[in-house]
């Protein structure tokens, strides 16, 4: 004989449900959306769009220049006038079309002092400056796809500038000859740019710049000094410049989407249904449980239904396993006569393992004499 109540009395427990996984599912969701949050937005460099301003200002370097003759009389090419190293200035106002392209209308300043004068046999040092400015037209591309934090582009420009020539002095091994002569002649021009720019991402259409510059002026230039006609050659000047640009009505780019969380998995539900003890038939409150169960599965999605048998120490282990077999089919029964399709339950017997309330052999515990009810 299996498990009697110890009392003799039937008893049907109240149902039990358990939630499984919803920890679980939680911690997946918060995992996902720290993931998300925790990522910094790397969005690609927004492209120049409509009207900008953008300015300069570094070194600038002047290549020797070559005095091509002296009053008509043509000069060797290793007669030049030497340079230092002085300054330059931009300053400019442009338009983007939004696809890379820039075109734009530039100002600019440049100053270098005068070195030494060079003529085959005999170098002079002379006091002076020479002065350049005007107007060019600019056409770059940016390309805005190499890299979210800098923006290399490239450029040419045409335009016209004005060399103003100030000369100071002249000095020799023996003398030194003083004079104050300014002049200004103008020129055709042409510049190559190379650069990079580094957006502000606080600051949407705001951007640091770097430079490279290339500016020629094409033709001979004559001046008079001293009553000699001195006409000099192309002439040649390299600049590094640091500056700023801003694009007006630069919106903000949007930001990166956030990674939807992962969706919930629905918590598997448990309910218990008690037996009296050596027995396998279903009380009316029994009944209750399996049609609450058998109910509450067509609300859910599940996969299977699994109808799980137990029984408690009292009997050998042979006929508690054929009891908790016996147990677990007759739920199964009730379940299809309330609806739920024979193919999706699953049952098992476990006779007295598994305890719900651990006791020792040959112990008559009501809440060992079990059926559980998975839908998963």
């Amino acid at each position: 004989m299996g498990d009697r109540d110890l009392k003799g009395t039937s008893t049907s427990m109240e149902l039990s449900v358990k939630t499984k996984g919803t920890r679980t599912g939680n911690l997946v969701a918060i995992l996902v959306l720290a993931g998300a949050s925790s990522v910094a937005w790397t969005a690609q460099a927004q492209p120049v769009t409509g009207l900008y301003i953008a300015g300069g200002a570094g070194v600038n370097f002047q290549q020797n220049q070559g005095i091509q003759s002296v009053n008509g009389v043509t000069l060797s090419n290793t007669t030049n006038l030497q340079s230092q190293a002085g300054a330059v200035g931009v300053l400019s106002l442009g338009w983007g079309f939004g696809n890379g392209l820039r075109a734009e209308l530039e100002g600019d300043y440049r100053y270098n002092g005068y070195s030494k004068v060079h003529f085959p046999g005999s170098t002079f040092t002379i006091g002076g400056n020479e002065q350049k400015a005007g107007p060019m037209v600019n056409l770059l591309y940016d390309f805005n796809d190499v890299s979210p934090v800098v923006v290399p582009y490239f450029g040419v420009g045409v335009g016209y500038q004005w060399a103003s020539e100030q000369l100071n002095s002249v000095s020799t091994s023996a003398n030194t000859i003083t004079t104050n002569r300014s002049q200004s002649q103008g020129a055709f021009a042409y510049q190559a740019i190379l650069g990079a720019a580094f957006p502000i991402a606080s600051v949407p259409g705001l951007a640091i710049t770097t430079e490279f510059r290339f500016l020629g002026l094409a033709g001979g230039r004559p001046y008079t000094v001293d009553g000699f006609q001195v006409k000099v050659g192309n002439e040649f000047n390299y600049g590094a410049l640091v500056g700023v640009r801003y694009n007006f009505g630069q919106a903000p780019p949007p930001p990166a989407p956030i990674a939807a969380p992962a969706p919930m998995v629905e918590p598997a539900r448990s309910y218990l249904v008690f037996f009296d003890w050596d027995k396998a038939d279903l009380t009316d409150r029994a009944r209750q449980i399996i049609h609450e169960a058998a109910s509450n599965s067509t609300h859910v999605q599940y996969t299977r239904i699994d109808v799980n048998g137990y029984t408690d120490t009292s009997g050998t282990p042979q006929y508690n396993m054929g009891l908790s077999v016996r147990r677990a089919a007759a739920v199964k029964a009730e379940l299809i006569r309330d609806g739920v399709p024979a193919a999706a339950i699953a049952t098992q017997g476990f006779g007295e393992t598994h305890l719900l309330v651990p006791t020792g052999a040959g112990v008559r515990e009501p809440q060992n004499r079990r059926v559980e009810i998975i839908v998963r």
